[in-house]
C-alpha cells in the first residue's frame, strides 16, 4: 500500500488508529492559559471519525485536570493564543491528535458554554 501512495504527487498523513476511543475525542477551546470550553464529539455509526461535518454529533464534556493541562500545553507549545486542541482518551493516557490554529466553533456554539475551573 506504501508503494502505492509513492507514485501520487501528494501529502500524506498517517495516524495511529486509537481503538479504544471508540470514534470520540474531546475538541477543548483554549483561550490563554485557559480551556474554556469542550465538547466530546462522537463519529456516526460504522465510522471513526468524529467530524461534526461527517455526520458525528457533540454534546458537552467534562475533562480531566490532565487532559485540561495537555491540551493547554499543546496550544502553548504552538505559540497560539486561542487553539482549538483535539484529544483522543486511549488506555495510555490523553492523546493530542490535532491542534487547530483557526478553531470551528460548531458543536461548542450548538451546545452551551462550560467553564472548567479545577
Amino acid at each position: 500500500m506504501i508503494d502505492a501512495f509513492r507514485g501520487l504527487n501528494a501529502h500524506i498523513l498517517v495516524q495511529e488508529y486509537i481503538k479504544e476511543a471508540q470514534g470520540c475525542d474531546i475538541r477543548c477551546l483554549v483561550v490563554g492559559d485557559e480551556v474554556v470550553a469542550a465538547i466530546e464529539r462522537r463519529a456516526k455509526e460504522g465510522d471513526f471519525r468524529s467530524n461534526l461535518h461527517r455526520g458525528g454529533a457533540a454534546s458537552v464534556a467534562s475533562i480531566t485536570p490532565q487532559e485540561r493541562e495537555i491540551a493547554i500545553k499543546a496550544a502553548r507549545t504552538m505559540a497560539l493564543d486561542v487553539a482549538g486542541v483535539d484529544i483522543l482518551r486511549a488506555n495510555r493516557g490523553p492523546l493530542v491528535m490535532e491542534v487547530n490554529a483557526s478553531p470551528g466553533l460548531e458543536g461548542i456554539e450548538k451546545n452551551h458554554w462550560y467553564r472548567h475551573r479545577g
